[in-house]
């Protein structure tokens, strides 16, 4: 038999969250909700920050490129799931369902090295204050920008390349609602210990990375938030922070469970309820939790619309 990217199988078919025909429904019009906030929710953010110029300074640089992430990743996995539900075969082409990893490992690193990028200019906020703008300069937080993007790039061209080396010439049902990774590599007929080991290294590296730099930024952030002396100033402090680690929790936690498991002892059925999390349900969080817990960001949304309306 050929190696390369030649397969047996043409057409995949996604079993979904449930296989009883009574909860579809029901879950169609639950993500159809999730995915319509979602994008509102990030859509807002981004048009929000391009119209308000006193939110032109790096944190919300980074708040705009988390929001176009997470709008771009529900749009790639949510409308494909949504028709899922009301269709009696769910299937997905060979090269579509390539497609839709690429863009989803692409998107879901470059979240994770994002949240970290976020977590340093909230360090460099509080902890230097008066070098803030040499620290984080336009120049600089391009580059983190730019790394970021181009982390998320090279580790989705490498789980592709090899994920396109694994024939599949058996089962075709893939027990996952998008075309995961791990639920992929199950439907193998060759080796995958290649994919398994990129698998843990990258998802070593993508976790661990981006949570002890997050870690260690936040130690000295509480350290020098504890010496300031009022009360008021440390509250605010505080609440600058406390929204960027419930995101980082959520996401990291699902993706820690889906990705840091040996494959023989992970279930698929555990695996996808974590996934709907770090893909779906986070997306529609972020924009919420960094708009309703931010005066900055109240602020802005009202000037917009006493100058709309």
């Amino acid at each position: 038999m050929a190696t390369g990217n030649y397969s047996l199988i043409t057409e995949f078919i996604l079993i979904g969250l449930t296989n009883q025909p009574e909860l579809q429904l029901p879950l169609f019009l639950l993500f159809l909700g999730i995915y319509v906030v979602t994008v509102l929710g990030n859509l807002g953010i981004i048009i929000l920050i391009r119209l308000s110029s006193h939110l032109h300074t790096p944190m919300y640089y980074f708040l705009g490129s988390l929001s176009f992430i997470d709008l771009c990743q529900s749009t790639i996995i949510t409308p494909k799931m949504l028709v899922n539900f009301v269709s009696e075969k769910n299937t997905i082409s060979y090269t579509e369902c390539i497609i839709q990893f690429y863009f989803f490992a692409f998107l879901g690193i470059s979240e994770c090295h994002m949240l970290a990028a976020m977590a340093y200019d909230r360090y460099v906020a509080i902890c230097h204050p008066l070098l803030y703008s040499l620290m984080m300069s336009q120049e600089v937080c391009s580059w983190l920008i730019a790394v970021v993007y181009a982390l998320g790039l090279v580790e989705a061209t490498a789980h592709t390349v090899c994920l396109l080396r694994v024939l599949f010439c058996k089962e075709n049902a893939i027990n996952h609602y998008f075309c995961d990774l791990l639920p992929l590599l199950k439907l193998s007929c060759s080796s995958t210990y290649v994919n398994e080991m990129v698998i843990l290294s990258f998802g070593a590296f993508n976790i661990f990375f981006p949570i002890l730099t997050i870690i260690y930024s936040y130690v000295l952030i509480i350290s020098s938030i504890l010496k300031i002396q009022s009360t008021e100033g440390r509250s605010k402090a505080f609440s600058t922070c406390s929204s960027h680690i419930v995101a980082v929790g959520v996401f990291f936690g699902s993706c820690a469970f889906m990705y840091l498991q040996p494959s023989s002892s992970s279930s698929m059925d555990q695996g996808k309820v974590s996934s709907v999390f770090y893909s779906t349900i986070v997306p529609m969080l972020n924009p919420l939790i960094y708009s309703l817990r931010n005066k900055d960001v109240k602020i802005a949304l009202n000037k917009v619309i006493e100058r709309t309306f």
